[in-house]
């Protein structure tokens, strides 16, 4: 059916998908409102679920919110300033060359999360942060041991504990039950897309770019 004669058929047809159809279609500001409305609903009623569903992750996309995990130069120089905390840890040098994402994630990466794993050490996790903690999102950091689990951002200096730090977080003793997934691939630089509307509220220091 070419364009003229569906546009006759739809001026006749009684038929109200057709109709609605053919109103998406239109070239005016109320049918893109509407469209848009219309993908907001599809993604998050849908899309969302479906894919939470596949992945066993409550999160099964998260984009990457601070630089805790950014590594501001090439892995050597990475290496020369962090690399004493995870020898003192356990983990050498060749053990953490072989990690997934051994030169870290940037702010505005999106990761997808895969929640039906088992989790060693150099995973990139997400978990909620211990009932204690005023944190209100999850967080997303590198698991340095097991037995309990516990993490470390690559960019920090140490890992958070209750003490040393504003919120109050813990990753230090995470039990299974509040690991979401692990990271098992990335796209880089997209989830800007969703940062720059809320970067102006963000705390001066935690605003813009890694470096």
């Amino acid at each position: 059916m070419n364009a003229p004669t569906f546009k006759l058929y739809v001026e006749k047809s009684k038929n109200p998908i057709a109709r609605f159809w053919a109103f998406l279609k239109e070239d005016t500001w109320l049918s893109w409102v509407v469209s848009l409305v219309l993908l907001v609903i599809l993604i998050k009623f849908i899309f969302f679920p479906a894919l939470s569903l596949v992945t066993g992750s409550s999160l099964p996309l998260v984009v990457i919110e601070s630089c805790s995990l950014y590594h501001e130069s090439g892995f050597d120089e990475w290496w020369s300033a962090h690399g004493d905390w995870y020898v003192r840890e356990g983990i050498s040098r060749e053990e953490f060359e072989e990690f997934n994402y051994r030169t870290g994630l940037n702010k505005g990466d999106i990761i997808f999360v895969w929640g039906h794993s088992d989790y060693e050490i150099g995973n990139i996790i997400i978990f909620e942060p211990n009932p204690e903690s005023s944190a209100k999102h999850p967080i997303i950091h590198r698991i340095v041991s097991e037995n309990p689990y516990a993490t470390k951002g690559d960019h920090n200096q140490k890992q958070l504990t209750s003490s040393n730090n504003i919120q109050g977080i813990d990753e230090t003793d995470i039990p299974e039950e509040r690991i979401i997934g692990k990271t098992v691939f990335k796209i880089p630089v997209l989830g800007w897309v969703k940062l720059i509307f809320f970067e102006p509220f963000r705390p001066a220091g935690e605003r813009g770019f890694c470096g």
